[in-house]
């Protein structure tokens, strides 16, 4: 059985990592604090992201985050009582504002019942020295999770995608954190125009060397009313496959360090605003197939990265 896995699956689950350190139920509550994004605000922002900046499921920005907390907290109370809750800043750039006004919109949601620990979804290039003071303050009053999107490793792509900064601004970023005992999490996406399968496991192992505690792997969406989904529909260009996503994503966490948390395999797209592929609609199908491939290729996360 895997070192870091309650339920037999062969990677470093989520679940495992809030069982052992908070020794309960936790959950995510998404909330969508009305940020923007200087990718968006300076450009056309990145290719592929949604007009909820890659907050579909985050709460309702009209209203309050207090309000958009309990909503959620009421419907898991049900199921779990005793839960705690980590208040997830999901919606855009979630630092994109002077300190002043970051204030305003976390401190509130540490005062909440049962809460452990934030979660803040930004991006490398704008978390500057004050940002980064207040951040190191958050930290020391309670478990403080960054979520920074990479993406890729290649600038090449980085350019094409209009990530609007290099790999270079984001090492910078992720060495500030963690020298500052700030817990990292990192996106990557699978299948974006132009990389191989090489490119996609080496954009992986390359987070080995920067010592971040979690990832999120998500396979490309071409959503509706996106650049993306123009670029798409006047030309298309190839989709992964559910089974080359499975393939890809296995040999990924093959030559991931076991110690990092796995937070994410897939992702979720609103039915309605989704051209292609149609195979993500079905997540638990994917999320058991690669437990099945895991399993026939005998396999761990970690289990290929050489000594």
């Amino acid at each position: 059985m895997f070192k870091y896995s309650l339920d037999n699956k062969r990677y470093h689950t989520l679940n495992y990592y809030y069982r052992h350190k908070y020794g309960k139920k936790v959950f995510k509550v998404s909330l969508n604090a009305n940020f923007s994004c200087p990718n968006k605000i300076n450009g056309n922002g990145c290719i592929f992201c949604s007009k909820l900046g890659s907050g579909d499921f985050a709460g309702n920005a009209s209203l309050d985050l207090i309000t958009q907390f309990n909503e959620v907290k009421e419907i898991m109370e049900h199921k779990w009582p005793d839960a705690y809750y980590i208040g997830y800043f999901q919606a855009n750039t979630n630092t994109y504002a002077p300190v002043n006004i970051l204030k305003t919109k976390f401190e509130p949601i540490l005062k909440m019942p049962n809460l452990v620990g934030l979660s803040i979804a930004t991006r490398s290039d704008c978390i500057n020295e004050e940002c980064l003071n207040y951040l190191k303050d958050l930290n020391t009053r309670t478990n403080l999770t960054i979520e920074l999107g990479l993406q890729s490793m290649y600038d090449e792509t980085l350019k094409y995608i209009n990530r609007g900064h290099d790999l270079n601004n984001f090492i910078t970023c992720v060495k500030k954190l963690k020298e500052s005992n700030i817990k990292v999490v990192v996106h990557i996406i699978n299948g974006l125009p132009g990389e191989t399968k090489e490119m996609m496991i080496n954009t992986a192992k390359f987070l080995n060397d920067l010592d971040i505690d979690g990832i999120k792997i998500h396979m490309l969406h071409v959503i509706k009313n996106t650049p993306l989904a123009d670029i798409y529909l006047a030309r298309p260009f190839p989709i992964l496959t559910k089974d080359e996503y499975i393939d890809i994503v296995v040999s990924q966490l093959e030559v991931l360090k076991p110690e990092i948390v796995i937070h994410r395999l897939t992702g979720d797209p609103k039915k309605e605003d989704l051209i292609a592929p149609d195979w993500v609609l079905k997540k638990f199908v994917v999320l058991n197939d690669i437990n099945k491939e895991m399993k026939r290729r005998d396999t761990y996360q970690g289990s290929k990265i050489s000594s």
